[in-house]
């Protein structure tokens, strides 16, 4: 099944481009989101938690990392952050925490970090391989002091798609303590360009490329989706029906 689905994500797409035309196109996304419930079992059950994504060499990192979904926000408060060099953007860290936190950037760069060379794939068929650089969100949540009754974990984004709807994603307690699961600011050595996420985007190294959601604000702790958004987990899980949990 999870062969089935890369197969399709890396051949069949490839004629497509961008996520809004896929999105539009229902044979697609009755092909790529028939299974998620199987998927999930699937990958949870073969894999153990804490199995990590396939690491590259340094030689295998892509000459150009292309940006996924949105280049670039464009929105008059992500405008004014981004003129300060981000001096003014800070993260929170809040919901179901006994800590809240607040943090900014250079705090950011000076927690315990990981660097990871990893292959980002696309729904709309393409891969790339990058090396980033960035804080495991684990440290954020034993910082902040996760609730026990906590389910899952929400990245709210300075994107509003160009139409005020902010972009959102989630991911449950498996994939938001995986050590892979990093806030990445760094991307080739490089701080996060705009078009990549500046300042901060989100890897959850064993999921597609809509997962990985870009230009974080704030990360919240709930224990239902059901009250975000349009309740199904993330932007395209509302507007274009894409599955939640997008395993590969």
């Amino acid at each position: 099944m999870m062969f089935a689905r890369r197969a399709l994500l890396l051949g069949a797409t490839a004629a497509l481009t961008g996520c809004d035309r896929l999105a539009r196109n229902d044979q697609f996304r009755r092909a790529l989101f028939s299974a998620e419930n199987f998927h999930k079992w699937a990958q949870r059950s073969l894999m153990a938690r804490d199995a990590l994504a396939q690491e590259f060499r340094p030689d295998q990192i892509s000459p150009i990392f292309r940006a996924n979904g949105t280049a670039n926000p464009n929105t008059p408060a992500y405008k004014a952050i981004w003129r300060t060099g981000f001096a003014d953007w800070r993260l929170r860290v809040d919901g179901m925490v006994a800590r809240p936190l607040s943090l900014s950037l250079s705090q950011m760069h000076a927690l315990p970090h990981r660097e990871q060379i990893t292959r980002h794939d696309c729904v709309e068929g393409w891969s790339a391989i990058g090396k980033w650089r960035g804080v495991p969100l684990r440290i954020l949540l034993d910082a902040a002091g996760l609730r026990r009754d906590a389910r899952y974990i929400v990245f709210h984004c300075a994107d509003d798609m160009g139409g005020g709807r902010p972009y959102y994603e989630s991911i449950d307690l498996v994939d938001a303590f995986h050590p892979q699961t990093i806030l990445a600011f760094a991307l080739n050595d490089r701080p996060l360009s705009v078009a990549n996420g500046a300042p901060l985007r989100l890897r959850v190294e064993r999921q597609l490329g809509y997962k990985q959601a870009k230009y974080l604000m704030q990360i919240e702790a709930v224990d239902s989706l059901d009250a975000i958004g349009r309740g199904k987990g993330g932007f395209w899980e509302d507007v274009a029906g894409y599955d939640w949990y997008a395993g590969i």
